[in-house]
């Protein structure tokens, strides 16, 4: 870059940035239930008097505004950050689950401690970030730390902490009353107070980030050349992630978890050619405020009621589709297929094989017996086995019968349905790590059920219809992303992260837009079995397991042979692309069935497909059997638990297999880093 252009560059940057600021501003100022004068507002800011208007704006626009700004700039220099030190493009708070942890962190402290205002809540926040940031860091690998596999593990970790904070906003909504909104992140501010708090902690951040920029420079020159230019790099390492952590954690503390600010700045001012990290880092800031007043100032266009989207929803619905730009114009040997040896499977003995779908049975029929016999008075099974076949007692058998039995067989149907959806996923997409949540079929499908359910006072009773052409539509983006991206495995599991992303930021805003009770919105987006009923098994589920489930064992041959690889599956005479897309377009149909009766259940598609292989092998004749049954029994043992951990209250089943599937995904991740990848 000659120094001309670099000078231009320079002065569209930072001088051009300063008049879109202000002009965002000024419309950002302009914006409120209240119509208030330009010539007010001028008056307002800079000769002051005792009005309403003159109070409207100085104590509720102006500092709306400012932190915007202050919190905008923080969120792109911590992005900065972390995509040096970890060597990683797409890194940033929201994609290593750092904002997650802080927003969960807080919840739990406000929950059992009562105290996340000012320094406890910053203290709690960073503390949680701190954690999150050193799991994620550590399952990428530390020192040889995967790009690919550091925003798998922050998805994963993501999902985790969102179903421990659904659990504590579900049963504990008095304590957390209000913090849906912050949770989603906005910009509402009532006073100073919140700039007051966070100004201090921004600057030093800044300086901080200004002052490690010359060691950045070395370091991202490599990790030997800067230690052999008398760098520590490790003490560099942790300062920076320590920095980015704590002004992720100031912004958390005052306005919530507001993602893709940090994605989106730094890579604008990289475009522009800017290298030295002291200018990204300032350019950033100052690009990172535009982006979320920017947000800021859509959310309210949007809505032009008031009723206050969250920002953060709009920086994720703006962010998603620029995650899913960079992850294909960075398609490079970084995210080559060896990356997907993460979930690899391996034979075992045929004596072990021989009984596994036997014992996988008679563990479902002895699931589904302490099922139906599982109530608030605990487990009855004498008094149930009774009841049903010496019709000793009605009232329980009426109880089995008419409640407990047909909500298990939802939950047993429904989890058939997810395992065969991600069976199907992983062997055409070639990708151990698809699964209809993890590629967004899940999260399409959860926003046509919503859109049919809560616009235009639709009946509920289309709302599988919206669910099948959430599924639909989300499928087509999947795979003409998937075609673009050559179907490559790890390629195609980030899409998949944006796309979910971006589902999840409609789903936001129509929750916030329909007055939907918090408690219930998120018990249906968790998933739950609860009240499910013999209409939701003949009506939703009976159709697909005895047409498509079939289907899909005819054509397991063909899904086995798509997994050998293209090259492979073209010399055994099968049309890959054409066979590719209609398996997927069944799985995403298979997918949607469950979706529409049990809501956005993750992990089962994941998990079930993986273990079965484990305990079969790759491509071993009864995987399809035992996937479904494991499957159907997760979902099941996750009905029960659902029921029983905190009589009477109940968890939705969707963060019990969260729970339990997370840890497991996060474990398996761990250990890939003690083999070669």
């Amino acid at each position: 870059m000659s120094k001309q252009s670099y000078i231009a560059r320079a002065v569209l940057t930072f001088g051009g940035g300063a008049v879109l600021l202000l002009f965002l501003l000024f419309i950002h100022m302009n914006q409120g239930s209240v119509s208030i004068a330009p010539s007010a507002i001028f008056n307002a800011i800079f000769r002051p008097e005792d009005q309403l208007e003159h109070h409207t704006i100085r104590f509720l626009r102006m500092p709306r505004a400012v932190i915007g700004i202050l919190a905008g700039g923080a969120l792109a220099v911590s992005g900065v950050l972390l995509q040096t030190i970890t060597k990683n493009p797409l890194a940033s708070a929201s994609t290593l689950g750092i904002h997650s942890g802080s927003y969960f962190a807080v919840v739990f402290a406000s929950v059992f401690i009562s105290a996340t205002s000012g320094w406890s809540g910053l203290l709690v926040a960073f503390l949680g970030g701190i954690l999150t940031a050193v799991l994620v860091y550590t399952l990428a690998g530390v020192a040889n730390a995967n790009p690919v596999k550091m925003v798998l593990a922050g998805m994963v970790v993501t999902m985790m902490f969102s179903a421990f904070t659904s659990l504590l906003q579900i049963f504990f909504e008095n304590e957390t009353a209000g913090l849906f909104l912050w949770g989603a992140g906005t910009l509402v501010q009532n006073n100073w107070q919140g700039v007051q708090f966070a100004l201090p902690f921004i600057i030093i951040g800044l300086i901080g980030s200004i002052l490690i920029a010359k060691s950045l420079d070395l370091f991202q020159l490599g990790e030997e050349v800067a230690t052999g230019l008398g760098q520590k790099v490790q003490r560099i390492r942790i300062i920076t992630v320590i920095i980015a952590v704590f002004l992720t954690s100031v912004t958390v503390s005052v306005v919530g978890p507001i993602g893709f600010v940090g994605l989106i700045a730094p890579h604008l001012i990289k475009l522009l050619g800017f290298q030295k990290h002291h200018i990204v880092i300032l350019a950033s800031f100052l690009w990172g405020a535009i982006v979320l007043i920017g947000a800021d100032v859509l959310a309210r266009i949007l809505d032009p009621s008031f009723s206050e989207l969250p920002v953060g929803a709009i920086t994720a619905f703006i962010g998603a589709p620029w995650l899913i730009w960079l992850i294909m114009n960075k398609q490079n040997k970084k995210y080559s297929s060896k990356d997907t040896g993460i979930l690899a499977g391996q034979n075992n003995s045929l004596a072990i094989q021989k009984w596994i779908i036997l014992f996988l049975s008679l563990v479902a029929v002895a699931v589904l017996f302490v099922g139906i016999s599982t109530g608030n008075n605990g487990i009855q099974l004498v008094q149930t086995f009774q009841a049903l076949f010496l019709n000793n007692d009605e009232f329980i058998k009426s109880m089995v019968l008419d409640l407990r039995l047909p909500r298990l067989l939802v939950a047993a149907a429904s989890g058939v349905l997810l395992a065969i959806s991600g069976y199907i996923f992983q062997g055409v997409l070639r990708n151990p790590l698809a699964d209809p949540s993890v590629i967004g079929i899940t999260s399409g499908a959860g926003v046509g059920a919503l859109i049919f359910l809560y616009i235009g006072s639709i009946s509920a009773v289309w709302v599988p219809l919206g669910a099948f052409i959430g599924a639909l539509v989300a499928f087509i983006v999947v795979m003409a992303l998937a075609y673009r991206a050559e179907f490559q495995p790890t390629l195609l599991a980030l899409l998949g992260i944006g796309i979910s992303a971006f589902g999840s930021a409609v789903i936001q805003i129509m929750v916030v837009r329909s007055d939907m009770a918090v408690a219930s919105a998120l018990t249906w987006l968790s998933g739950t079995t609860y009240a499910k009923s013999w209409t939701e098994l003949v009506y939703y589920l009976v159709g697909p397991l005895l047409i498509l489930v079939p289907i899909v064992y005819l054509v397991s041959d063909r899904i086995h042979t798509l997994a050998l690889g293209d090259d492979t599956a073209k010399g055994l005479g099968l049309s890959v692309m054409k066979t590719r897309f209609y398996l997927a377009l069944l799985a995403s149909v298979v997918a949607a069935a469950s979706v529409a009766t049990v809501g956005t259940i993750g992990f089962v598609g994941l998990i079930a497909p993986h273990v079965a292989r484990l305990l079969l092998g790759p491509a071993h004749k009864h995987l399809f059997f035992t996937t479904a049954l494991l499957g159907g029994v997760t979902l099941m043992v996750a009905d029960v638990l659902s029921r029983t951990l905190l009589v009477p209250k109940e968890i939705p089943s969707g963060i019990i297999v969260a729970i339990i599937g997370a840890p497991y995904f996060l474990w398996l991740m761990n250990r890939s880093n003690k083999v070669r990848l």
